[in-house]
């Protein structure tokens, strides 16, 4: 599992913008910028839509005002849910990203298997991102959310 100190892997994620579907690279998306992003098991899941995004939605003023340049949410689903999602929860200062097979995911060792729920996702967490290199890391435990929401983000920075 990637640690406070390691280098984000180099991957691809995919996004749909107002350009169509795109795929920023973590070079892209995490070089040379201070980053929060968080992660969640599955887009319009109770805790997610009821609490993980919605947080960062509410703080995203506060949380970027602290030096951070954006606020990236990341889940193992596709493009098209992500932005349906994110529009679903006015989260226009997120921005939605999917990782669509996991390979992100892997890389950095926060999947985990779910044979009920949807087969592969991430687990639940939240890291700072500076320059690529992690200088946050807060991983939930299976079924929890207490610490990768975004007050205790904001209250690390």
């Amino acid at each position: 599992m990637i640690e406070v100190g390691s280098n984000l892997p180099q991957a691809s994620l995919s996004q749909i913008t107002s350009k169509g579907m795109q795929n920023p690279s973590t070079q892209d998306l995490f070089g040379s910028k201070k980053v929060v992003l968080f992660a969640v098991p599955g887009a319009f899941t109770p805790t997610c839509s009821e609490a993980h995004l919605p947080g960062y939605v509410a703080l995203a003023d506060k949380i970027k005002e602290k030096g951070v340049d954006s606020i990236i949410c990341v889940s193992v689903n596709d493009a098209f849910v992500m932005k349906a999602w994110g529009d679903a929860l006015n989260a226009e200062h997120i921005t939605m990203l999917a990782d669509g097979n996991g390979s992100f995911t892997k890389s950095i060792g926060l999947d985990m298997e779910t044979e009920s729920f949807g087969g592969l996702r991430s687990q639940r967490y939240s890291m700072l991102v500076d320059d690529g290199v992690v200088t946050v890391l807060n991983v939930e435990e299976g079924g929890k959310f207490e610490v990768s929401d975004a007050e205790t983000m904001l209250a690390a920075l």
